[in-house]
């Protein structure tokens, strides 16, 4: 990598001249359902194959996004939500594709965000939903698996989002980027140890704050979402059923939150209701991080 000459510099819009918003013109006299519409937009969705990916993907076709690619590690369960999707969706206009892809890999990731945007005409909304988790003392990490959480985690956000942003820019479409962060990157869990896991959602945060200050002379808006303990596979092993009630206790809605109620976030911050959005992360936590 060349080294520059000079510190690259950000720019910021000029006093009065806000930045183009061709991804989600503001008008006064919208109706509820047009302000929450994402008609017309092309999104991409990274972990999207089960969970909250998919039930996030899901909620941008209700509201109307007309094609859709879904990312995901997993050709089977990639596969399986696709035809789902397409069977739920049959009688829409909506596109639905799935592709395989490792967040960690930066060439093979472009390479798959170029064609899916050539093939689209262009993206308008992203969400990071590729993640992985492990609880582990502290002392007991070795360098290799404490790295890999954060790659993923990370790393790999960066790498989608770098990507993706890239073609908004090129494109000069504008758009919406909502990363995946967590309540980990807000507090520390109890009673489970995961010190890798709460830094790489910490650091998904401020890649959020960087980002949305960068980006919005390109009219890019760039957001995060913080989830607390949702009803996923990741809280429901076996390994759990000691820990589970503890959540339960500080929390003070008392539950697991169901994966449709981060839908509405999603939406708001990918639609032209959220226009004058950015930089801003929306915990969703059933009130844990209250205390």
């Amino acid at each position: 990598m060349a080294v520059p000459d000079r510190v690259p510099e950000m720019k910021l819009c000029p006093p009065h001249q806000p930045a183009p918003m061709t991804s989600a013109e503001v008008e006064l006299n919208r109706t509820a359902a047009t302000r929450f519409s994402l008609a017309g937009k092309n999104v991409i969705v990274t972990g999207a194959a089960r969970g909250l990916g998919l039930a996030v993907a899901t909620g941008f076709l209700e509201h109307g996004c007309e094609k859709i690619a879904l990312f995901d590690m997993d050709d089977l369960e990639g596969a399986e939500a696709r035809d789902g999707l397409q069977n739920e969706f049959r009688r829409g206009p909506q596109e639905i594709i799935f592709r395989k892809v490792d967040v960690t890999d930066q060439e093979s990731l472009n390479e798959v965000v170029s064609e899916v945007c050539e093939d689209f005409g262009g993206v308008h909304v992203l969400a990071t939903f590729a993640g992985t988790v492990n609880a582990v003392a502290a002392v007991d990490y070795t360098a290799e698996n404490f790295r890999s959480i954060l790659d993923i985690n990370t790393t790999g956000t960066f790498l989608t989002v770098q990507a993706v942003g890239r073609q908004m820019i090129q494109r000069k479409t504008g758009g919406s980027i909502i990363l995946v962060a967590s309540m980990a990157g807000h507090i520390v869990n109890y009673p489970q140890t995961h010190v890798a896991y709460g830094t790489s959602k910490a650091g998904v945060r401020h890649l959020m704050h960087c980002l949305a200050a960068e980006w919005a002379c390109h009219g890019i808006r760039v957001n995060s979402l913080s989830p607390g303990y949702m009803d996923t596979r990741l809280n429901n092993g076996g390994d759990l059923v000691d820990v589970v009630p503890k959540w339960y206790e500080r929390t003070p809605m008392g539950r697991f939150g169901e994966r449709e109620e981060i839908v509405g976030p999603c939406v708001l911050m990918a639609s032209p209701a959220g226009s004058f959005m950015t930089g801003t992360d929306i915990v969703v936590d059933g009130g844990y991080t209250l205390f």
